[in-house]
C-alpha cells in the first residue's frame, strides 16, 4: 500500500472549500447582493449561480416580495381625546430598485415607521374624534402618498395603507357607548309617543262616532215615541175623547209601563220626590180622569161591537130577499 502524501490533507480540504464558494442558490423573489473586494460587483436573482472564492462575496438579500409593517401610534385628537391606532403598511422593494433599496437604507422599517408618526400625527389632530372613524380612509391616503413620495427615492414602492384599528380611551368608549344607548332610548320613547298619540286619536275617533250613532238612534227613538203619541190621540180623538183627556191616559199608561219595568228588575232603586198637597191634589184629578177616559173608550168599543151584531141584514146582502 502507498503511503499518502501529506499534502493532499491539505488540498483535499481547499479543494472542497473552493467549490463549496463558488456555488451558490438564489430563492425565487430573493436579490442576491454580491461585492468584489468590498465593493458593489452585481445582483444575481433566482437561481444556480458562480462566484469567484475569496474575491466575490454575498453582501446581502434583498426580499421581493410584498411585507407588512404595523405601526402603532397613539395621538390625540381635536377635541383632546387620545387615542391609539394600528396603521397596517404593504410595501415592497421594486427589482430595478434594489441597489438602492440595500444601499441607502440601513433600516427600513424604521424609516417607514417615522414617516407614518409623522403623517398620522399631523392629520388627526385635525379631526374630532367621531371625524377620525368616518375619515380614516382619508388617513391612510395621506400616509400613503406621504410614504410614496418618500420611500420611491430608495427603491421602495407603498402597496397600501391600512388604518385597521382605532381604539380611544376606556372611559371615552364607555361615554360614547351611553350616548349611543340615550340616542336609543330617545328614539324609542319619540315612537311610543307617537303611538300612544295615535292610540288616543283613534279612541276619540271612535267615540265621536259612536256618540253620533247613539244621539241619531236616540233622536230616531224620539222622533218614533212622537209619532206613535200623534197616533194615538188622535184615535183617541176619534173615540170622543179630547186632547187633554188623551195626554193623561197616555201619562197613566207610561206610568205604570214604568212601574212594571222598575219591578221586573231586582237591583232597581225607586225614588220618590216630595210634593206639595197641591200637587198630590192635581195629580190624583188627572189619574180619576184617565180612568174616566179609559172607560169611556172600553164603554164606545163595546157599543160598536153590540150594533155591528145586531145590524139587520139588506136584500143586497142575500141576493135580494127579505
Amino acid at each position: 500500500m502507498l503511503p499518502v502524501s501529506p499534502v493532499l490533507f491539505f488540498l483535499i480540504p481547499l479543494v472542497l472549500f473552493l467549490l463549496l464558494g463558488t456555488f451558490f442558490i438564489v430563492k425565487q423573489q430573493t436579490s442576491v447582493i454580491v461585492e468584489r473586494f468590498g465593493r458593489f460587483n452585481n445582483i444575481r436573482n433566482a437561481g444556480l449561480h458562480i462566484k469567484i472564492p475569496l474575491i466575490d462575496r454575498l453582501a446581502g438579500k434583498i426580499n421581493l416580495r410584498i411585507q407588512q409593517l404595523d405601526v402603532i401610534i397613539e395621538t390625540k385628537t381635536k377635541d383632546n381625546v387620545f387615542v391609539k391606532m394600528k396603521v397596517s403598511v404593504q410595501f415592497k422593494v421594486l427589482q430595478e430598485k434594489v441597489y438602492e433599496a440595500f444601499y441607502k437604507l440601513e433600516y427600513p422599517h424604521d424609516q417607514i415607521t417615522s414617516y407614518v408618526f409623522d403623517v398620522v400625527r399631523a392629520e388627526v389632530p385635525k379631526l374630532i374624534l367621531d371625524d377620525v372613524f368616518e375619515r380614516k380612509d382619508d388617513i391612510a391616503i395621506a400616509v400613503k402618498r406621504e410614504l410614496n413620495e418618500a420611500m420611491t427615492t430608495y427603491g421602495y414602492d407603498i402597496i397600501n395603507t391600512l388604518i385597521t384599528d382605532i381604539d380611544p380611551d376606556i372611559q371615552v368608549k364607555n361615554a360614547m357607548n351611553r350616548i349611543n344607548a340615550a340616542d336609543r332610548e330617545k328614539t324609542a320613547a319619540e315612537y311610543e309617543a307617537e303611538a300612544g298619540r295615535i292610540r288616543i286619536v283613534a279612541k276619540a275617533r271612535a267615540e265621536a262616532e259612536s256618540k253620533r250613532l247613539q244621539g241619531q238612534g236616540i233622536a230616531d227613538q224620539r222622533r218614533e215615541i212622537a209619532r206613535g203619541l200623534v197616533e194615538s190621540v188622535d184615535i183617541l180623538n176619534k173615540v170622543g175623547i179630547n186632547s187633554q183627556e188623551a195626554s193623561a191616559l197616555i201619562v197613566v199608561t207610561q206610568h205604570y209601563d214604568t212601574l212594571q219595568a222598575i219591578g221586573a228588575d231586582a237591583n232597581s232603586n225607586l225614588i220618590l220626590l216630595p210634593n206639595s198637597p197641591q200637587a198630590g191634589t192635581d195629580m190624583l184629578n188627572n189619574m180619576v180622569a184617565s180612568f174616566s177616559a179609559s172607560n169611556q173608550v172600553g164603554e164606545a168599543m163595546k157599543a160598536a161591537n153590540s150594533t155591528a151584531r145586531l145590524k139587520k141584514p139588506t136584500k143586497d146582502e142575500f141576493g135580494g130577499q127579505e
